[in-house]
C-alpha cells in the first residue's frame, strides 16, 4: 500500500504534490514499483496537526481518488470523516482506512452501506488527532483486546469478517516504547484471525529507536521494521517508499514453515511426572531449533495432550505446532529436524508407535511436493486434531501451500485438549 498524502502539512511529505496531476503521477510511479493499493489522505494525523473539516478534506482528495479508481487502481481513502468516506466510495474507492477505528456511528453506517474493505486502526479516543499517550498496563494485550472487541462490534452490525483488516496504530496514543512493544509482538495481533497492516513508515518511534531525527531519512529503517512485522505475520504494508520496501522484502523475507511436534515417551523415572517430561522434550527440541542456520522461531502454540492416533495401545501424546521462518530448503530442513529427533532419543522401530520426539514439516510456504522422503503439505495434517487445534491457535483460517483451508471440520483422529484443560469424556 503506497501512501499518497495530498495535504500541506503531513509530517514527512506534506505539500509534496502541488497539483492533482503531480499526485496522480506519484501514485502511478508507486504502482510501477509494486504498490497494489494507493492510500490517499487529505488530513494530516501527525502530532499537533490542526483538524481539517470534511469539506476541505474532500476537496483535496476527490479528484485524485476518482481518477485513480477510473484507471482500475485499488484505492484506499485514509479518513476519519464519514461524509468523506461516503463520497469516496461513490467515486470508486475500494477501502476505507479509518484512523479512528470506526468509533463514529456515522462511519459505521457508511461501512454498512457498502462492500469496501475496512482498516480498523487502534488510535484511542474518537478523534484520530488524539495522540496523547495513554497509560497502558500491558500495551500488547490492551491493543489486541481493543481491536478484537471493535471487530466483533462491527460484525454484530452486519459487516462481514472478510472485509476487516487490523492496524495496531503505531504512535497513536502510544509512546515510542509502547509502540515498540506492540510491533515486536505483532504475532499476538495475527492470532485474532484477520489480515493485519503494518503502518510504520517514517513514524516517530522509528526516529526514537534508530536515532533518526529527519523523517525523510527513515525509509531504510521503516523497511526493516516492515520486514520484521511481516516475519511475524503482517499481510499489508503501508509505506511511503514503495520501491525500497518491495526490494527489502524480496531480498530478505524468508518462507514460513509450520512444524508439528509430538512426544509420548518421557525420559523420567517418576511416573507422575510423565507429562512434564514430554513437555520438557518438546521444549528442548524448540531450543535446538533456535540453533538452525538462517532460521527464526516466530510463534509457538500451547501444549496439547492428545489421544494416540492409528496405534491406540500406547500412552497419550503431548503436541505443539511451531511457526518458523527459514532459508533452509525443505529436504535439507527435514535432515536437520531428524538430527534433533535423534539427539533426543528417537527410535524408529514401529510406524506410528511410541517415540520420544517426532517433528513433522506440516506446511512450507509456496512449496508443494510428493517425493519419496517428503510430501508437502503433510498429507495427514487435516485429519489430526492434535495438529489442527494448535495450528489454528497461532494461524486462524490458515490456508496450506496447495490452497486448502485448515478447519476443525476435517479432524477424525487424535482428539486433543490443551494441557491446562480437563479432557471431555
Amino acid at each position: 500500500m503506497g501512501i499518497l498524502n495530498v495535504t500541506p502539512d503531513s509530517f514527512s511529505d506534506g505539500g509534496s504534490y502541488a497539483s492533482t496531476e503531480e499526485a496522480l503521477n506519484a501514485a502511478r510511479e508507486m504502482i510501477e514499483h509494486g504498490a497494489l493499493i494507493i492510500d490517499v489522505g487529505g488530513e494530516s494525523t501527525r502530532p499537533g496537526a490542526e483538524p481539517v473539516d470534511a469539506e476541505e478534506e474532500l476537496s483535496r482528495v476527490i479528484d485524485v481518488v476518482s481518477t485513480l479508481a477510473s484507471e482500475g487502481v485499488c484505492v484506499s481513502i485514509d479518513t476519519r470523516h464519514a461524509s468523506v468516506a461516503q463520497a469516496c466510495i461513490e467515486a470508486g474507492v475500494s477501502i476505507i482506512n479509518d484512523v479512528s477505528g470506526f468509533q463514529d456511528p456515522a462511519m459505521v453506517e457508511v461501512a454498512q452501506s457498502c462492500d469496501a474493505g475496512l482498516v480498523v486502526v487502534h488510535g484511542w479516543g474518537a478523534s484520530a488527532l488524539n495522540q496523547d499517550e495513554d497509560v497502558f498496563v500491558d500495551a500488547v494485550s490492551e491493543v489486541t483486546t481493543w481491536l478484537g472487541h471493535q471487530t466483533s462490534f462491527l460484525q454484530e452490525r452486519g459487516i462481514e469478517k472478510a472485509r476487516l483488516c487490523l492496524d495496531p496504530g503505531p504512535g497513536f496514543g502510544k509512546s515510542a516504547q509502547q509502540t515498540i512493544q506492540v510491533m515486536r509482538n505483532f504475532q499476538e495481533l495475527v492470532h485474532l484471525g484477520y489480515p493485519t497492516m503494518v503502518a510504520v513508515s517514517r513514524k516517530s518511534y522509528i526516529g526514537y529507536a534508530y536515532h533518526i531525527d529527519d523523517p525523510l531519512e527513515r525509509d531504510d529503517a521503516s523497511a526493516a521494521e516492515a520486514l520484521m512485522a511481516c516475519e511475524l505475520g503482517a499481510s499489508v504494508i503501508r509505506t511511503h517508499n514503495v520501491s525500497l520496501t518491495a526490494q527489502s522484502l524480496e531480498e530478505n523475507l524468508r518462507p514460513y514453515v509450520l512444524l508439528g511436534l509430538g512426544s509420548n515417551v518421557a525420559l523420567v523415572a517418576d511416573e507422575g511426572e510423565e507429562r512434564e517430561g514430554k513437555i520438557a522434550l518438546l521444549n528442548q527440541a524448540i531450543a535446538d531449533m533456535c540453533m538452525l542456520p538462517d532460521t527464526q522461531i516466530i510463534d509457538i502454540s500451547s501444549f496439547y495432550e492428545s489421544e494416540p492416533a492409528y496405534v491406540t495401545d500406547q500412552d497419550t501424546f503431548v503436541n505443539a505446532v511451531v511457526l518458523i521462518r527459514t532459508g533452509i530448503a525443505p529436504q535439507d530442513l527435514l535432515h536437520y529436524l531428524q538430527a534433533i529427533e535423534n539427539s533426543l532419543g528417537r527410535v524408529r522401530e514401529k510406524k506410528n508407535g511410541p517415540r520420544t520426539l517426532d517433528i513433522d514439516i506440516l506446511d512450507y510456504q509456496g512449496y508443494v511436493c510428493d517425493h519419496e522422503v517428503l510430501t508437502l503439505p503433510h498429507p495427514l495434517l487435516r485429519e489430526r486434531d492434535f495438529v489442527v487445534k494448535p495450528l489454528l491457535e497461532i494461524l486462524p483460517f490458515h490456508e496450506l501451500a496447495d490452497g486448502t483451508a485448515v478447519t476443525l471440520d476435517t479432524v477424525s483422529v487424535g482428539k486433543a485438549w490443551k494441557c491446562s484443560e480437563v479432557p471431555i469424556a
